[in-house]
């Protein structure tokens, strides 16, 4: 069943997704040539321990695999689940997507964004830029009546034009006392199919799109997930609110 969250939950919702977004965005502001990965995901924790929340990622468990890390960070051709290290560095060139998702007041808050360290090819740009606009071509579908697959179709449509590669093993979902709840929220699917949207549902929309083929391998810790043809990924995240007229997105720093 797929949860509708009450009047009272929703706005506890809207805190522990104000706090994803500031936890967010207080990483960015460290992202630089030079930083490791590490030391974002320990700012990321320290910025959660000051806003009495906590990792969701941290110990996650997916069969014997438990995630090490406060917050998931993607270097390249990583799409998701990328794990920080001391020995991971940024470097001019690169693109970094920081993915964080936190527990606070028992619900959780979910976003993600990828970033360009200059200098980046136009095709990177590009990429970035059309994962980003799908992301909101997306939301904007998100309205009650609809169903799931509009917002997938709106996403798939968008990307498809400009040619690049859809991930489809990992996908969108509802999210809010736990971080994976029904509906699965495909990147690409077949408009007016899936779950009709109700007022009081909340999801993470969550385009990940390749610069090559959608295909993907899983890194022998387990978690990374690379593209296949080693082309660069782009991520891009926010939590939506259904309402009865548009949709909220959650996950926005006030």
């Amino acid at each position: 069943m797929i949860p509708i969250k009450t009047s009272t939950e929703i706005a506890v919702m809207r805190e522990a997704c104000r706090v994803a977004a500031q936890v967010l965005e207080e990483m960015a502001s460290a992202v630089a040539p030079g930083v490791s990965t590490q030391a974002l995901d320990q700012l990321g924790k320290a910025a959660m321990d000051r806003l009495g929340a906590e990792s969701a990622c941290y110990k996650y468990k997916v069969g014997r695999n438990v995630y090490p890390a406060y917050t998931c960070i993607s270097l390249n051709d990583e799409i998701v689940h990328g794990i920080p290290s001391q020995l991971r560095t940024i470097r001019p060139g690169d693109i970094i997507t920081l993915d964080v998702v936190v527990r606070y007041k028992g619900f959780v808050g979910d976003n993600a964004r990828t970033f360009l360290i200059e200098p980046v090819s136009q095709e990177v740009r590009a990429l970035c830029k059309t994962t980003e606009e799908a992301l909101y071509v997306g939301i904007e579908q998100a309205r009650a009546g609809n169903r799931v697959h509009d917002i997938s179709h709106a996403i798939e449509r968008h990307v498809r034009f400009g040619n690049y590669g859809i991930v489809e093993q990992f996908v969108g979902h509802g999210v809010g006392r736990r971080m994976h709840e029904e509906p699965q929220v495909p990147n690409l699917g077949r408009p007016g199919t899936g779950a009709v949207l109700r007022p009081g549902m909340t999801l993470a929309i969550e385009p990940m799109i390749n610069l090559g083929a959608g295909d993907l391998r899983i890194a022998k810790d387990g978690w990374t997930a690379l593209t296949r043809d080693g082309k660069p990924s782009a991520h891009f995240e926010h939590t939506v609110l259904i309402t009865d007229g548009e949709p909220e997105i959650l996950t926005k720093v006030k």
